[in-house]
């Protein structure tokens, strides 16, 4: 049976970051508004891709060889830096603040682990008033390594001092679940993105319709002490 984690750390882009603005920054470059939805999946692809080969690129270098790609070599640098850099100036989804105050409130330690740029994700939690109840930014650029390798999981757990089966990764993305999983993490999966959890990936110990709803599910698992 699951127990409730010491600290949860959340995934950010989609989990927490609201890409859909996005959208007019591809508009503005004369690229279809919901080519931000190819946008991830692709910048995803190219970071993933390359680490699995030994190399490493950093998430902004990826991002803007995936618009690149989207507008089939078309755009301009500037054109390019446009839209990535839009990434700096996102919302946060509505669920986030009040299910990291339900953790909080549980006494549960709230992080964040992401493929991202560590300032982007720092300027992302204080624009949207939510420095207050994050302990600390996890970048995997401390590793050089993208997720869902378990050394990255373990990683986290490592800087948090717990143990992996202590900490709860929370993403939107079942393969990212399923990698914390496999490094010995807990996971709480929210259904922003994929609608249901596939079979291929490993069960995760809480899901939700809502971040709001998977907070409150790992706040009231029994403690392990």
């Amino acid at each position: 049976m699951a127990h409730r984690p010491a600290a949860v750390a959340f995934d950010v882009v989609e989990t927490l970051i609201a890409l859909e603005p996005l959208g007019k920054r591809f508009e503005t470059v004369g690229l279809p508004a919901h080519s931000v939805r190819e946008f991830f999946p692709r910048t995803l692809l190219y970071g993933v891709g390359v680490n699995v080969t030994g190399d490493y690129i950093p998430f902004p270098v990826a991002a803007a060889a995936a618009v690149r790609t989207i507008a089939r070599h078309s755009l301009t640098p500037d054109q390019v830096d446009y839209v990535v850099s839009g990434m700096r100036e996102l919302p946060a989804h509505a669920d986030v603040e009040p299910a990291m105050r339900v953790l909080n409130d549980a006494g549960i330690r709230v992080t964040c682990l992401t493929n991202g740029a560590p300032e982007v994700v720092e300027a992302f939690l204080a624009r949207n008033g939510l420095e207050s109840l994050v302990e600390k930014v996890l970048t995997t650029s401390e590793l050089q390594a993208w997720k869902p390798p378990a050394k990255v999981y373990l990683h986290a757990a490592t800087e948090l001092g717990l143990p992996p089966d202590r900490v709860c990764l929370v993403a939107c993305h079942a393969w990212d679940c399923h990698g914390a999983k496999r490094a010995g993490l807990m996971a709480g999966w929210v259904a922003r993105a994929e609608g249901g959890y596939d079979e291929i990936f490993a069960p995760a110990d809480v899901l939700g319709d809502d971040l709001v709803a998977v907070a409150r599910a790992l706040a009231d698992l029994p403690s392990s002490d």
